[in-house]
């Protein structure tokens, strides 16, 4: 049934399948590496910020080693600089920051692309079914039956079907994951701004 529905939505459904398989591969990856990352920040910080008001930079920076989430990248960044002055060490931050941010968002763009390109890829199916069938109850003038135009017809509402059955789940999803990223980036800007009210407070008690 599923293989005689695409086979009657004609060549179009070849690149809406395409792109659903792709965007599949995105989702699963994403969650995958978002998964990968699962942390509980707020008890993570606290214990390096404990362990840096204890003057153990060391153990501060082996704790951030131990994690897979970017903000231990982040933590570690900034202790290994705290001797530089405070806005040095926030753009350094920043821009580590940012550059864990767009690995998170990694095929992000490509994701939103297909999803917008779907539903485009479904109506220019109907189109072209329709076209079909039109061109069909032309050729057979008064003669023409349903069967005729079937084959137009099922291209038309197969191929909508389709591409909408591939850019609902996907926008859903795109957003989904997109939430978590940014919270994950809202995280890692509160506790890196902790971090560097801890150091500026801390570095001339001599944080080694």
């Amino acid at each position: 049934m599923f293989v005689s529905l695409i086979l009657k939505g004609g060549v179009i459904m070849i690149p809406i399948i395409l792109g659903s398989i792709i965007a599949l591969a995105i989702i699963l990856e994403r969650f995958w590496a978002l998964w990968k990352i699962r942390l509980n920040i707020p008890r993570f910080a606290e214990g390096v910020f404990h362990d840096i008001e204890k003057g153990q930079t060391q153990k501060a920076m082996e704790r951030c080693a131990r994690v897979r989430h970017p903000i231990g990248n982040l933590f570690r960044l900034g202790i290994v600089n705290h001797h530089l002055r405070r806005n040095e060490v926030e753009s350094l931050m920043e821009r580590e920051g940012d550059e864990q941010i767009q690995y998170l968002e990694r095929y992000m763009s490509a994701l939103i692309i297909i999803v917008g390109v779907e539903p485009m890829m479904g109506f220019l199916g109907t189109i072209v079914g329709l076209i079909q069938a039109f061109m069909t109850w032309e050729q057979m003038g008064t003669n023409i039956t349903v069967n005729a135009l079937a084959a137009g017809i099922y291209q038309a509402m197969i191929t909508t079907a389709a591409g909408l059955s591939v850019a609902i789940p996907g926008f859903i999803l795109y957003h989904l994951i997109m939430g978590k990223i940014k919270h994950h980036a809202q995280e890692m800007t509160y506790y890196g701004n902790e971090l560097l009210d801890l150091l500026s407070q801390t570095q001339e008690g001599g944080v080694r």
